[in-house]
């Protein structure tokens, strides 16, 4: 009887280390710029009025989705950025226009910002 068990259990002994050694999905590194809170954050432009482009010291640009519509971002002439205690902006982040603050939906580094003659596809 012991046999037998040992037997059924040889199977699952053979499977279990696919298992457990399946790698993750990976994902890409979270996005962040550091020291936004003083001087970190170069340059930006508004993308409508739900997202903007953030480019950082290093000419990294960065692209944050915002929740909700700030209608007044593409006529700001200026941006508030709000990077936490730590000082780094990244998906908990959120910029500031005319006083209303906006909190990030995603926030992920990308080549640059659209050209200013390039149509948005919708």
């Amino acid at each position: 009887m012991k046999t037998a068990n040992w037997l059924l259990c040889v199977p699952l002994l053979i499977a279990a280390p696919g298992i457990v050694t399946a790698a993750p999905a990976s994902r890409p590194p979270q996005a962040s710029i550091a020291f936004a809170n003083h001087g970190g954050v170069q340059s930006w432009r508004a993308d409508g009025d739900s997202a903007v482009y953030l480019e950082d010291r290093q000419r990294h640009w960065y692209r944050a989705t915002l929740i909700g519509r700030a209608l007044d971002l593409p006529f700001a002439e200026a941006i508030g950025i709000d990077a936490g205690p730590n000082g780094t902006l990244d998906q908990f982040g959120a910029i500031v226009v005319k006083g209303q603050r906006y909190a990030f939906s995603t926030f992920e580094q990308v080549d640059g910002p659209p050209t200013k003659g390039h149509a948005k596809s919708k």
